[in-house]
């Protein structure tokens, strides 16, 4: 159960459904423009098409693992459980949760987490 209050669990899912929103028009806006460009005959044209691609990709990915995020906090917000962090299951700050109210983590989880992936990046074999 959710120890947020109503007002700020509001105002999370509204930061949510824009944000959503927002990235679904960029989503479409550059699917669009990535395919009305003119591609070019020459080498030198397909080549940077082909730069261009990857990159179009990239940010595609990028806005579609965002759009995920955003779901599963939505998800939460239904099930009850938004606002705890998911390394420490203790209540994510509330100046956290309303500047990025998809993430997971409270500071301290984000710590953690941090030093763990610190931890195994220096153990190369």
């Amino acid at each position: 159960m959710s120890s947020t209050s109503p007002e700020i669990l509001e105002a999370c899912k509204l930061k949510l459904i824009t944000t959503k929103a927002e990235l679904l028009n960029r989503l479409r806006q550059a699917k669009e423009e990535f395919f009305a460009r003119d591609k070019g005959t020459d080498e030198a044209d397909q080549s940077m098409a082909i730069l261009a691609e990857g990159e179009f990709l990239r940010s595609q990915d990028r806005l579609r693992t965002q759009l995920l995020e955003i779901e599963r906090a939505l998800l939460r917000i239904e099930q009850g459980s938004f606002g705890f962090c998911e390394e420490t299951e203790e209540p994510i700050e509330v100046d956290r949760l309303l500047a990025i109210p998809w993430t997971r983590l409270s500071l301290e989880g984000a710590e953690i987490q941090e030093s763990l992936k610190k931890k195994f990046a220096k153990q190369t074999y």
